[in-house]
């Protein structure tokens, strides 16, 4: 059947040619050349003419190889659908086979598939082939999309926002994960899916540790989470994972300012394999234990990883499906490998991929932590010594700016481990809670990252 022709047909005998646009029509979906000329002339004469169309003699006076045929009893969303799905097989027939001009009967176009294959064996680079034939796989199946609409319609799509609300309602469509710093859940009610939030301080000051204990938390609620750990290596991230864990599970007792608080174990007697025979046992126990403790999974790609080289977006997207993610921790977002500066402005390509994460995390409904660095400012300590905590402003965050405009929430973070105290503070929410801020007690080599409790002191000296 020829779809084509029966959609150029139905969009002439109803005068609607905008029809074709909101089916997302491309003249490249059409086989033929009489069709592709129909379908011009019929775009131009609709814009010409304050969106009206052509007679049916008019496009045949102008097309005579167009024979417009009007026994249409087919929707345009199954003569779309039809037509776009044609156009898939060809181009994958071309990919294969090459392109041969009917008219001719001469090959025009060299069969893709092959030369490509062929290029990469002498190469010894199967990985560029693989990621050319992903790349043609996603195209052709974006070609079969059929757009039958703009957007949602307030008044039409009741059924569609009421099937929504129930999926919320139900906790399929739609999660919150709370974080585990009270203030946060408080003043913005949690994390919510499909958003961006970026942690940011200066070097050295904690970012990836109150980071890993937020991803931490949403696995404790049973999320699937993704750590693309682009400073640390995987050995060192696990370390430091299993420390928090053992952490909020109170496996030690370590004292602060006279009080007794709940600990983990030592992060760098783990990392240096130099725990005692008691701790050891105790470590090995936990380790055995994990599946019933962490009731989420946690998936780390580390640094180090062989397989880590290629870090777009695209690798991105292709490990949250694989791993299937909830929650995504990308640290830094500046050694992300970044999207084509399209803008030809200054820092647009980390602009453009700061937009395109967010619009990853809207694609797969993950909740996305990126952590990105602050600018460095002189500081001094007090006269009495110890540093002032003090917050960076959102002006603050380097690297890129867009990153300000893309998240749903700026975590600014100072901390003093020597001190064993930080503060947390919101300095951008979309959902409100700017301003916001927590001194927490931070002493992560022994996975107590957390607000203090009444008793607690979150800001001495700690000895251990």
């Amino acid at each position: 059947m020829n779809y084509g022709t029966l959609l150029i047909s139905k969009a002439i005998e109803a005068n609607d040619p905008n029809a074709l646009l909101r089916f997302n029509i491309a003249e490249a979906d059409l086989p033929t050349q009489g069709e592709r000329k129909a379908f011009r002339y019929v775009m131009q004469y609709a814009e010409q003419h304050r969106g009206q169309a052509p007679t049916a003699e008019m496009v045949t006076n102008e097309v005579p190889d167009f024979q417009p045929d009007f026994n249409i009893e087919a929707s345009y969303d199954y003569l779309a659908k039809n037509l776009k799905e044609q156009a898939a097989e060809r181009e994958f027939i071309e990919l294969v086979n090459g392109r041969i001009d009917p008219e001719t009967n001469r090959q025009v176009k060299a069969p893709q598939l092959a030369e490509k294959f062929e290029a990469a064996q002498k190469s010894g680079d199967m990985g560029s082939f693989f990621e050319w034939l992903t790349k043609q796989a996603e195209s052709l199946k974006m070609r079969t999309n059929v757009r039958n609409s703009v957007g949602t319609d307030i008044k039409r799509d009741i059924d569609k926002f009421k099937a929504e609300y129930e999926n919320r309602k139900a906790g399929e469509s739609f999660r919150i994960w709370r974080s585990k710093f009270d203030f946060i859940n408080r003043a913005m009610g949690g994390y919510v899916s499909s958003n961006v939030y970026v942690i940011y301080g200066k070097s050295g000051r904690g970012k990836s540790a109150i980071a890993l204990e937020e991803v931490v938390n949403c696995a404790m609620q049973g999320a699937n989470v993704l750590i693309w750990s682009m400073e640390m290596g995987w050995y060192e991230v696990l370390v430091r994972l299993y420390v928090s864990i053992s952490g909020s599970l109170g496996v030690t007792t370590a004292t602060l300012n006279g009080v007794n608080m709940e600990a983990g174990f030592n992060s760098r007697d783990v990392r240096q394999g130099n725990l005692n025979e008691e701790f050891e046992a105790g470590f090995m126990e936990f380790l055995g234990q994990l599946n019933d403790i962490l009731p989420g999974n946690i998936t780390v790609r580390g640094v180090d990883d062989e397989d880590f080289g290629s870090r777009t977006l695209r690798d991105l997207k292709s490990d949250i499906i694989e791993t299937k993610a909830d929650v995504v921790l990308v640290d830094p977002f500046y050694y992300l490998d970044y999207e084509a500066n399209t803008s030809k402005t200054a820092g647009g390509d980390a602009a453009n991929t700061s937009q395109k994460l967010r619009r990853l995390a809207g694609h797969t409904k993950a909740t996305i932590f990126a952590l990105t660095q602050a600018d460095e400012e002189d500081e001094k300590d007090s006269e009495d010594g110890p540093r002032e905590l003090k917050l960076p402003q959102r002006k603050g965050v380097k690297k890129t700016k867009a990153l300000l405009e893309d998240a749903a929430l700026l975590i600014a973070v100072d901390t003093n481990a020597k001190e064993g105290r930080g503060m947390i503070g919101l300095n951008k929410g979309r959902d409100g809670g700017e301003g916001e801020s927590a001194e927490i007690i931070y002493l992560p080599q022994i996975g107590v990252v957390k607000q203090p409790e009444a008793g607690e002191a979150a800001a001495a000296q700690f000895e251990f």
